[in-house]
Order: C-alpha cells, then sequence, then structure tokens
C-alpha cells in the first residue's frame, strides 16, 4: 500500500519537475528576445543620435518605408527600450521564482527517494 502511495508521489513529483523545467526555458527563451530587442532599440537610439536633425529619417512598416520625423522615431525606440527592461525585470523576477519552485520539486524527490530506497532502486532499474 506504501509502495502504491511512493509510485504515484513520485509521478506526481516528476510530471511537476517537468512542467516546471519547461516553463523555465520558456521564460529564459523569452529573456534572451527581449534582451536582442533591447540591444537593439539600443543600438538604433545610438545611431539616431549622430545623424543630425534636419535629415530625412524613415520607418520601416513592413515592405514600405515612411518619411518620420527623427524625434518621432528616437522617443519610439526609447519606448522600446523601457519597454523591453521592463519585461526584463518581470522574467527574471519569474526565472528567480520557477527556480526556487524547482529547487523545492528536486528536494521533495531526494527526501522520497531517501525515504523509500525500493523505489529508488526500482526508478534505475527501470531506466537501465
Amino acid at each position: 500500500m506504501a509502495d502504491e502511495i511512493n509510485k504515484t508521489a513520485f509521478i506526481e513529483i516528476q510530471g511537476r519537475m517537468v512542467e516546471l523545467t519547461g516553463k523555465l526555458k520558456q521564460v529564459q527563451n523569452q529573456m534572451r528576445t527581449k534582451e536582442g530587442e533591447k540591444k537593439r532599440a539600443f543600438l538604433t537610439l545610438e545611431e539616431l543620435r549622430q545623424v543630425p536633425d534636419d535629415t530625412n529619417t524613415y520607418k520601416s512598416i513592413g515592405r514600405t518605408f515612411v518619411l518620420e520625423p527623427k524625434a518621432v522615431l528616437m522617443n519610439e525606440q526609447e519606448q522600446k527600450l523601457k519597454d523591453s527592461e521592463s519585461a526584463i525585470g518581470s522574467l527574471q523576477t519569474s526565472k528567480e521564482y520557477m527556480e526556487k519552485q524547482l529547487a523545492e520539486v528536486e528536494n521533495n524527490l531526494r527526501e522520497l527517494l531517501q525515504q523509500d530506497p525500493g523505489l529508488a532502486r526500482q526508478i534505475m532499474s527501470m531506466s537501465v
């Protein structure tokens, strides 16, 4: 009876661990994407700052380029930079939370396997 309870607990913990690992990878990918957007906005801003104010500047919309004032383009890039920074901050918080949850699940799994060495042997024999 206790053996069955431990097996179901192991399956639940394993499922939770797989779920958290997937979510963590997703958050890390989102962070990488936002970092790229932030860098692109920063570099674009740096290039726009070097351009004289009276220069014609164009904004890409699909396959079309539209004439826009330099100030408008700079404001858009600054906003993209701020948005990316705030998104990265919230994603970092989510990442830290998920890492704590993952560590907790790992500890639960470790405790379960230490509590029931027979279950640990069964798992090891199944994976080989």
